[in-house]
């Protein structure tokens, strides 16, 4: 009894601010299974393992398509119908009705073996007056291999949808002969610039070429959308730099969104074993892959020299070991949820969707969602209707969306 009146007293006492005014314990955090590497540490407070915030929403989940080949991305059009890609190559339009449109024609040829495909789909900030969309699709070269290519064309809807003056924008170089890590995330920045995210490609040869300049392996790539070069790029004018990089050391992107709030853009990363990520990407910045990263290698040896901080090299804003394999990315700025309001959802491969409550761009909470669907989700979207919409990847694909309950 003794040793048990001591312990409370101490965990009292642990629960008391300056003046021993009591405070509330923080909530142990959702995962708590062991890291892939324990010996890790973050280089912050709740860089990793935040306390779990469950703010107890009650919503709904309607099924709005079925019968998808694995859809990768999801895009709101101005008549209520959307946009969603496949990624053994077909463009689809969701019909407001619920009715899948057959396969746009005029879509280039994709290459879609292992993880590549048709990837991401978003619409000109002024599609309401030129009618453009941009996608991201694997692309066979001529020369030999494979890599990521950005492309954009004018949507001709209708009973048999179709795409006019398809232009190629930008191709990641070198191409190299590999089925993984093609990144393929847009976003439109606020000055009108669009950010294309890629990924080294995961085979060794690219791996190393992330921390290159002169290739665009394991970067973030900002352009116009017409593919020129804008001229505050931060190497524009170094010969040993492609212009098109905005910042490097980068894995596996695949997801990415503008902060609102802030104009800020915001990416989820795939690390190996440990270690996916959620960045900031900054001008000029290097987020060191694969030189520093948490987590380790699928073969359970450390990655490189093992190390985790690197003067000169970024930390991510919050990390993840073991994995949650990220995808889409969302902040919920509309009013549908109010308690919502201010959330970065991630999708998670391993079969959720991640809820992030962010205090001065650091994660304070976080909350796993749909858990019980079990379903991979590929991507996250905040609906013009303030409804939150995600896409499955399976072979029976799916549009869900989640909705205030009754």
């Amino acid at each position: 009894m003794r040793l048990r009146h001591l312990t409370l007293v101490a965990l009292a006492l642990s629960a008391c601010g300056p003046a021993g005014q009591v405070q509330a314990l923080p909530n142990p955090p959702v995962q708590t299974a062991a890291p892939n590497a324990p010996d890790q540490k973050p280089a912050f407070p709740q860089q990793t393992r935040a306390p779990e915030e469950k703010l107890g929403v009650a919503y709904q989940v309607e099924t709005l398509a079925t019968g998808l080949n694995h859809p990768w991305s999801l895009a709101f059009l101005p008549d209520g119908s959307k946009l969603v890609t496949e990624r053994a190559g077909a463009l689809r339009i969701l019909g407001a009705d619920g009715k899948l449109s057959p396969a746009v024609a005029g879509l280039p040829a994709v290459y879609a073996e292992g993880q590549g495909g048709l990837l991401d789909v978003a619409l000109d900030p002024d599609y309401a007056r030129n009618g453009l969309i941009y996608w991201t699709y694997a692309e066979a070269r001529k020369g030999g291999g494979n890599g990521t290519t950005a492309a954009r064309g004018k949507l001709v809807p209708g009973a048999a949808p179709s795409l006019e003056n398809v232009q190629v924008i930008w191709r990641q170089a070198p191409a190299l002969d590999s089925s993984l890590h093609f990144g393929g995330r847009l976003a439109f920045a606020r000055d009108g610039a669009l950010f294309v995210t890629t990924g080294e490609r995961s085979i060794l040869p690219g791996r190393m070429q992330a921390q290159h300049l002169d290739a665009a392996l394991g970067k973030v790539i900002r352009i116009r959308p017409d593919g020129s070069i804008p001229a505050d790029n931060p190497y524009v004018g170094n010969p040993q730099a492609k212009p098109e990089i905005w910042s490097m050391g980068h894995r596996n992107v695949q997801g990415a969104t503008i902060n609102p709030w802030t104009g800020q853009l915001w990416t989820a990363e795939h690390g190996a074993k440990g270690g996916d990520e959620i960045n900031t990407p900054k001008a000029g910045k290097d987020y060191g892959w694969p030189t520093i990263t948490y987590g380790e290698d699928y073969s359970g040896k450390p990655i490189g020299d093992g190390i985790t901080q690197k003067a000169g090299m970024e930390q991510p804003v919050y990390y993840w070991d073991p994995v949650i394999a990220p995808s889409g990315l969302a902040f919920y700025d509309a009013g549908l949820f109010p308690a919502w309001k201010g959330s970065l959802f991630v999708g998670g491969l391993k079969g959720y969707l991640v809820r992030l409550t962010l205090k001065d761009d650091k994660v304070v909470g976080e909350e796993r969602l749909l858990s019980e669907l079990n379903f991979r989700i590929r991507d996250v979207r905040v609906g013009p209707d303030g409804a939150v919409y995600v896409v499955t990847d399976e072979d029976d694909g799916r549009v869900l969306r989640l909705s205030p309950k009754g």
